[in-house]
């Protein structure tokens, strides 16, 4: 026992020894490390960040990894020292058994980008096994009439250990009747066999102890011991004879329960019961045999029991011993080598290596995605393995190195299309008929900012009523983004323009989350009409991505502007307008004419006239449209000779708006109208007609003169305006905020009655009421032109103070008039 404490203490020591004499090599780019079996747990096997050539700060960026393919994970990185240490116990024997060489694959890891490597490790034995008998003792029985030189076979010895540490002879303890030879089997192994040198005879000695020794070739050396007891038997001095030492059949893989494997037959030459043999297995077959063949006692024949798997037990060795009944009872041995044979019963499997890593939609073709490799637990061509994905699939495979492959992409990616690939993998193999395994690999497919922000649509028509409240929203544009995540979050803002000469943000302003526009403050139609906001959309993305788009603002105008009086002058300023008609007036007469403005526009400026209030209603009437006075009658001396008239001025919007003028009418004796004075005294002879005649005819050349060359001026400077602004009458802008191509206008001369004017008519029904730019007199003693803004923006007390100057009492007015809506 003292010496097998000890022993045990130096076997350790030489396990230290082994762990200070690492050995690492590199063969066909790949590194190989060599370690002895029983390391410590911790124990370092190499540098492996040294050899791969990474930086210590690589192995946490780039996440270095070791992935064992043998299942358990043996080793394991130190990530402070980027060192390969063993993780687990490793028992060479259970791992590769009697395997000459014990080689552990490993395949290294690292992402960023993705790249895999494969180290091997080799586990070299040490001899930490002794060679051990499977039974302790052997019991013999030997006829003393047995000839000098027979042979017996010995139990074998194993030991697990390979090389030099495993089983190299036996030795048998001292005595005079036997000595220990070995018989060369065809697998290689020596068996003992013990070999009788002296005749035996029971009478003087009828057992025997012998203590038979294995020795193996390690060092120290370790050894095993069996006793041998031989029982010396009398007569039946013959053994059941096999005719072959070994046999050797083969099976497939797939043969079913009950196929015959083999008849053996062994040969007694003694007669009788001495002669009679039955068949059994050896004494020390395994469990595993036992349990997948059976052999009939008196035939010999062997059938299958159970199932074979090449994959688990590629062969078998099975020991057969034949005894007859004799007594004593005499036996012959011989073996049995049965190969099993592969079938393709094993599917391949595909394994992930390294998880999918999602993968940028503009990856450049080539990018590895996963690590994969594939395994087929057959042999031969049973074994291997072709992978394939389907047609038109935007990724491939990359082979690598036995059986590893890389998954990498090869063709363009849009999220937008598909964000995530599920990648059907099909595994076939080369046997008959092959088969076939798949596996479905996803992989995401992260969003990059490919999109811009889109508006529902190119542009937006909004219509606002005037006079709004500030604050109240306008409008809400809408953007779509086909991104993802903050690529697709779209922020909104209104870009920088002009309207009147202001910054648009001073009219409106824009949510930027939702789109939603507001006014600031109260818009006026005859100060604004229609004014553009240009929106813009943009994304979070980097670099961000935006689109515009116009909103199209009109101003819808309310009827918020009462008519306004502009003639006569008086009554425009809010003074009572005085009139004065002969008594003499027939029906009909024109007394004065009424002329009003609307600053609305549309149904609103339409304006109408009438009579609210009359001293003698049947004196007067005022035409609805044109707002002319004139008389139902004539007049009689019974009537008035002051008449007051309140016109009511009204427009045609909703609400109504109105106004009032009040007229006073003085009717004399003795007036008569300008024209009829003017006959009187051309036809009354004076002393001064011949003077008065030429002063007329001077002053109507020099008035026509002068009107010649104040319309060619005119003329000349309407060619020079109308190449830049399209109109000699107008600015540009007023000319497209008025221009109308069915707008006819007609200028119709009224003499009726002592007031003279032109009338301007309107053929657009769509707009009652106009405010033209230029006003003449053409009557005035002036003739002079009379330029008046437009209706929208008319100061009408500077109109009515240029009316008033240019203007005598009985003179010629400008106006617009309005047309009938019937």
């Amino acid at each position: 026992m003292t010496k097998r404490i000890g022993y045990r203490d130096w076997r350790w020591q030489a396990l230290w020894w082994h762990h200070f004499f690492l050995l690492w090599s590199i063969t066909d780019a790949q590194t190989r490390y060599s370690i002895p079996e029983e390391l410590k747990q911790g124990s370092v096997v190499g540098n492996l960040a040294k050899d791969l050539g990474l930086g210590l700060s690589e192995i946490f960026d780039r996440k270095l990894r070791v992935a064992s393919e043998a299942g358990k994970q043996y080793f394991t990185v130190d990530a402070g020292k980027g060192e390969l240490v063993v993780n687990d116990r490793i028992d060479r024997e259970a791992l590769c058994g009697q395997s000459a060489s014990c080689v552990l694959p490993l395949q290294v890891v690292v992402e960023n980008p993705l790249r895999s490597h494969r180290i091997e490790v080799e586990i070299r034995d040490i001899n930490d096994n002794s060679p051990r008998f499977l039974t302790q003792e052997i019991n013999l029985k030997i006829p003393e009439s047995v000839a000098l030189g027979k042979r017996f076979p010995l139990e074998s010895a194993e030991d697990p250990d390979v090389g030099s540490n495993s089983l190299k002879t036996y030795s048998l303890s001292k005595n005079d009747y036997f000595s220990l030879k070995f018989k060369e089997t065809k697998n290689g192994k020596a068996v003992p066999e013990l070999v009788l040198e002296k005749t035996l005879d029971r009478e003087k000695n009828a057992l025997h102890h012998l203590l038979l020794t294995a020795l193996d070739g390690g060092n120290p050396v370790t050894s095993g011991t069996c006793k041998i007891t031989i029982t010396v038997l009398d007569i039946n001095d013959n053994f059941p004879v096999f005719n072959e030492n070994e046999y050797k059949v083969s099976l497939k893989e797939n043969s079913t329960k009950g196929t015959f494997v083999i008849k053996l037959t062994a040969k007694d030459a003694d007669d009788g019961l001495n002669g009679e043999v039955k068949y059994s297995f050896g004494s020390r077959t395994p469990d595993f045999v036992l349990s997948t063949f059976e052999i009939n006692d008196m035939t010999g024949d062997i059938v299958l029991k159970g199932l074979l798997d090449y994959e688990t037990s590629k062969s078998y060795l099975i020991d057969i011993t034949a005894k007859d009944k004799g007594v004593p009872e005499m036996e012959g041995d011989c073996r049995v080598q049965l190969d099993v044979e592969d079938i393709n019963d094993n599917a391949p499997d595909i394994v992930l290596t390294s998880k999918p890593v999602p993968v940028r939609e503009d990856a450049p073709s080539g990018t590895v995605v996963a690590l994969i490799s594939a395994r087929d637990l057959d042999s031969g061509n049973n074994g291997k393995v072709n992978l394939r994905l389907p047609k038109g699939s935007h990724f491939t495979l990359k082979p690598s190195f036995s059986n590893n492959y890389e998954l990498v992409t090869s063709a363009a990616l849009d999220r937008e299309s598909f964000s995530e690939y599920n990648i059907e993998i099909t595994a076939t193999d080369s046997g008959s008929p092959p088969l076939s395994s798949k596996k479905i690999i996803p992989v995401s497919i992260t969003d990059v900012n490919d999109n811009p922000p889109v508006f529902s649509q190119p542009s937006y028509n909004v219509y606002l009523k005037e006079n709004g409240v500030p604050g109240s929203i306008l409008y809400s544009v809408s953007a779509s983004d086909l991104d993802f995540g903050e690529n697709a979050k779209i922020s909104y803002s209104i870009l920088d323009s002009k309207v009147q000469d202001v910054s648009v943000s001073s009219y409106v302003y824009i949510n930027s989350d939702n789109g939603s526009i507001y006014s600031m403050h109260s818009f006026d139609y005859e100060k604004l009409k229609v004014f553009q906001i240009q929106v813009q959309a943009k994304d979070q993305g980097s670099p961000s991505l935006g689109s515009n788009t116009t909103v199209h603002v009109f101003i819808l105008d309310q009827n918020d502007n009462a008519p306004a009086v502009i003639y006569p002058s008086s009554a425009a300023l809010g003074s009572l307008s005085h009139q004065r008609m002969p008594r003499s007036a027939k029906a009909g007469h024109l007394v004065t004419k009424m002329t009003a403005v609307d600053a609305d526009s549309g149904h609103n400026a339409w304006i109408s006239y009438k009579v609210a209030e009359a001293t003698d209603a049947s004196l007067f009437t005022v035409n609805l449209y044109t707002g002319e006075v004139r008389t139902k009658r004539a007049v009689s001396e019974q009537d008035d000779s002051s008449q007051r008239l309140l016109i009511e001025i009204k427009d045609d919007g909703e609400p109504v708006q109105s106004s009032t003028v009040t007229v006073s009418i003085l009717l004399e004796d003795g007036l008569h109208e300008p024209i009829l004075d003017l006959r009187q005294k051309v036809t009354e002879p004076s002393k001064k007609t011949g003077r008065i005649t030429l002063y007329l005819i001077l002053s109507l050349a020099s008035v026509s003169v002068l009107s010649v060359v104040t319309f060619l001026i005119l003329a000349v400077k309407c060619m020079r305006s109308s190449r830049s602004s399209g109109s000699c009458c107008m600015t540009q802008s007023d000319y497209d905020g008025y221009k109308n191509p069915n707008r006819n206008l007609q200028i119709q001369l009224n003499t009726d009655g002592p007031i003279k004017y032109v009338e301007v008519l309107g053929g657009d029904m769509l707009s009652q009421s106009q405010s033209f730019r230029s006003c003449m007199s053409p009557m005035s003693e002036y003739s002079d032109f009379t330029m008046i803004k437009p209706s929208s923006t008319t100061d009408f007390k500077e109109v009515i103070s240029v009316l008033d100057a240019s203007l005598p009492d009985s003179t010629w007015t400008f106006e617009s008039q309005q047309v009938s809506r019937e």
